[in-house]
């Protein structure tokens, strides 16, 4: 049913929860398993007048740390990749790409050809969801594709 289904991970270890359930359908309907993670663009605030747009501030060295975020995402999910393929006798493969997390995951996904996308949602509420966003609601609203989407377990309160 599904030929390819892509596994968000953002290098957390909640991230990471996904996975079994991802490897499951993957078994199930002998699909290929895509591992990817968006780089997030550095947020760099630029001075401005109020009702003109702001100068953009190109900080020290920035470029240099984004080849490097993405080449120890790469190689965190190649880790991933070949102990699936190992132990679980799937066909994987993995991508980083640096953009903005939910608008990169639905342009990967049309590009690639996906047809399940498989991510974990931080379960941010209140404040934290304005201020960080949510990217599987992103997903969810812009994205036409089947998602599976795990809710993080609520922590005990004592």
């Amino acid at each position: 049913m599904f030929n390819k289904i892509l596994v968000c991970f953002d290098g957390s270890e909640l991230a990471e929860k996904i996975l079994p359930y991802a490897v499951e359908e993957a078994v199930r309907f002998d699909s290929d398993l895509v591992l990817f993670r968006v780089i997030s663009e550095p947020y760099i605030i630029g001075l401005a007048l109020p009702g003109m747009p702001g100068i953009p501030i190109n900080a020290p060295n920035t470029e240099k740390r984004e080849i490097e975020e993405v080449q120890e995402a790469k190689e965190y999910l190649k880790s991933i990749a070949d102990k699936l393929q190992t132990e679980k006798n799937l066909r994987v493969s993995y991508d980083s790409v640096i953009g903005t997390p939910g608008p990169a995951i639905i342009e990967y996904c049309e590009k690639q050809k996906i047809e399940l996308i498989a991510m974990v949602t931080h379960g941010r509420s209140g404040p934290g969801r304005v201020i960080l966003g949510s990217i599987a609601e992103y997903v969810i609203r812009h994205s036409t594709l089947p998602i599976l989407l795990m809710r993080p377990p609520k922590e005990k309160t004592k």
